[in-house]
Parts: C-alpha cells; sequence; structure tokens
C-alpha cells in the first residue's frame, strides 16, 4: 500500500500519518511543521516533525530536554560524536550557540512513496534512538560522568 497518494499535499500526508499512529500532534503557525512529545523508558521530550518547503523532504527530531550549559558543550560535543560513529541511521546535533541537542532522522521521497511502516521507521528510530542515549546525555550535561564512561554504561546495558 501507498501511503502518499498520488498529487496530495505532502504535509497533509505527514499530519495523517502521525493521526493514524495515534501521535497527539500541533501544527507550528505558519509553518510546515508539527509539534509534538514522547515518553520513552528514561524520559520525556518534545519531538518536531518537518517538511522542507518546495520539496518532499521530511525530517523528525527529537529534542533533548535540557540546553547543555556552555562550560560542558565540549563534553557533550564529545558524547555526541562518539555515539554518531556508531549509529546506522540518524544523527545527533549540538548547537553550540544555546546548547539544544537533538536526534535527527530523515527522508528525501522524491520520484518515490512511503509506505506506513517506512515513516515508522524514520519515527520510531528517532525515538528510540533517544530514549537509549537519554541517561548517557543526562550525565554528561550534569557534569557527573565522563563522555567516554557515559557511552560504555550504555553499550554495557544493551548486553543484558
Amino acid at each position: 500500500m501507498n501511503w502518499i497518494p498520488p498529487n496530495k499535499n505532502f504535509l497533509v500526508t505527514v499530519a495523517q500519518f502521525f493521526v493514524k499512529d495515534d501521535w497527539n500532534i500541533e501544527q507550528i503557525a505558519d509553518s510546515s511543521a508539527f509539534a509534538m512529545w514522547f515518553g520513552g523508558k528514561n524520559g520525556t521530550w518534545a519531538c518536531l516533525a518537518r517538511v522542507s518547503d518546495g520539496r518532499n523532504l521530511f525530517a523528525f527530531y527529537s529534542i533533548f530536554t535540557t540546553n547543555v550549559p556552555e562550560e560542558r558543550r565540549t563534553a557533550v560535543a564529545d558524547l555526541l560524536t562518539r555515539i554518531n560513529y556508531g549509529l546506522p541511521l540518524g544523527n545527533f546535533e549540538l548547537d553550540f550557540a544555546d546548547g539544544e541537542i537533538r536526534f535527527k532522522t530523515s527522508i528525501d521521497i522524491q520520484g518515490g512513496t512511503l509506505t506506513f511502516d517506512m515513516w515508522k521507521t524514520v519515527v520510531y528510530v528517532n525515538v528510540f534512538t533517544m530514549d537509549m542515549y537519554f541517561p548517557a546525555l543526562t550525565k554528561v550535561v550534569e557534569g557527573t560522568t565522563t563522555p567516554e564512561q557515559a557511552l560504555a554504561d550504555i553499550e554495557k546495558s544493551q548486553e543484558k
């Protein structure tokens, strides 16, 4: 089943996916984006679904709950680089200007179609990845451990 009908507004299609999958979404005024919340095993955070204007590009972001204090940004950047190196899909980003951390997954469907399961992959890989690394991010943002130790703790917990 093709999820994007021909000649259908892409933003409407994005909204239809989230409604069908029981997400509570709110369109951000005067934008091609929706805001929502996700609660995982390790935390709750804001999410953003964005459609690029004039293109069939969809990006989904999980936004960490706390902006990183300036003095912790280098350590957090170290952690995010270590995490990103092994990720098969998506990436963590750090805005050095304000300390915002987010995880991004995206897909360009120019000339193609997405199935419902493909939408789910883009969204759920995102939130599950944020949830997995949430404890490591928290510890490094708070300065209670090193990036190396925080990542080692996550990897050890995944072995169980």
